[in-house]
C-alpha cells in the first residue's frame, strides 16, 4: 500500500487540506503527524483513501467527505463527519457536540463519549457512541441508526421523524415525538453485526438490554399528533 506522511506543524487547515487532496490521488494511506487539534482536517475529501490523524482533531474533522476513511487517534471537537455522504470517521477518544450532524450515509464510530445533539438532522447512515451521549441526541433525526452503548441525556429523540436510536444504558428523558420500544431479534442481529465490525465487544446477553427510541408519529407537525399504527 502506498503511504505518505504529512506534517501539520506550522501549517493552516487550508494548506493541509490542499496537500491531502493532492496526495489522495496518488496514495492509498495518508498519515497526518502533529495535528495539534487543528480544525477542518480532511474537509471535503472525496477520494476513497485512508487518512490517519496521529493525535486529536478540532472542529469539523471529516466534514462533507465522500468515501474517505478518517481515523483520529485521539479526541475530536464539535461536528465530526458533519454532512458526510459516504465513508467513515472513527475517533479513538471522545468527541464534542453534533457528532454526525446531517450525514447522508457512512459510519461514524466514537469509542468513548460524545456531547449533545448527536445525529442532529441526520438523513441516513450509522453513528456509534461507545460511551454516553448528551442531551437532544437524534434531534430532528430523519433516518439512519444511532447506537449508544452508555447513557443518553435529556430529550432523547427530540422531534424525530424517521430512524432508530438504540440505547444500552439509561434514557434520562424522551423528547417530543419519541417513544421507547423493546428490541427484537432482527434488531439484535443487526446490532451485533455492526458493533463487532467496529471493534465493540459485548456479551451476548447484553444485547437484550438494548432499548430503541423511534418516532411516535411520522407527521407530528401536521394536525393532531397520533401514534403510528
Amino acid at each position: 500500500m502506498r503511504e505518505i506522511k504529512i506534517d501539520a506543524n506550522f501549517k493552516t487547515p487550508r494548506q493541509i487540506n490542499s496537500e491531502l487532496k493532492k496526495a489522495a490521488k496518488e496514495y492509498k494511506r495518508i498519515i497526518i503527524k502533529n495535528p495539534n487539534a487543528m480544525h477542518y482536517i480532511a474537509a471535503g475529501l472525496t477520494e476513497p483513501v485512508d487518512v490517519i490523524i496521529d493525535g486529536s482533531a478540532g472542529y469539523f474533522v471529516g466534514t462533507m467527505i465522500h468515501e474517505a476513511r478518517i481515523h483520529v487517534k485521539g479526541n475530536a471537537g464539535w461536528f465530526p463527519a458533519d454532512n458526510m455522504t459516504a465513508g467513515e470517521v472513527i475517533i479513538d477518544g471522545s468527541a464534542g457536540d453534533g457528532v454526525g450532524q446531517g450525514i447522508y450515509g457512512g459510519t461514524v464510530a466514537i469509542k468513548k463519549d460524545a456531547g449533545s445533539r448527536t445525529g442532529e438532522i441526520m438523513k441516513n447512515g450509522t453513528i456509534i457512541i461507545g460511551g454516553s451521549s448528551g442531551f437532544m441526541t437524534g434531534l430532528y433525526m430523519m433516518g439512519g441508526h444511532i447506537i449508544i452503548l452508555g447513557n443518553i441525556g435529556d430529550d432523547a429523540g427530540e422531534s424525530i421523524i424517521r430512524g432508530v436510536i438504540y440505547v444500552l444504558g439509561n434514557v434520562k428523558s424522551l423528547g417530543k415525538n419519541a417513544k421507547l420500544k423493546e428490541v427484537n431479534e432482527n434488531d439484535i442481529n443487526e446490532l451485533k453485526k455492526v458493533l463487532i465490525s467496529y471493534g465493540f465487544q459485548l456479551d451476548d446477553n447484553k444485547y437484550f438490554e438494548f432499548k430503541k427510541i423511534v418516532p411516535l408519529s411520522k407527521r407530528p407537525f401536521y394536525g393532531q399528533e397520533s401514534e403510528e399504527g
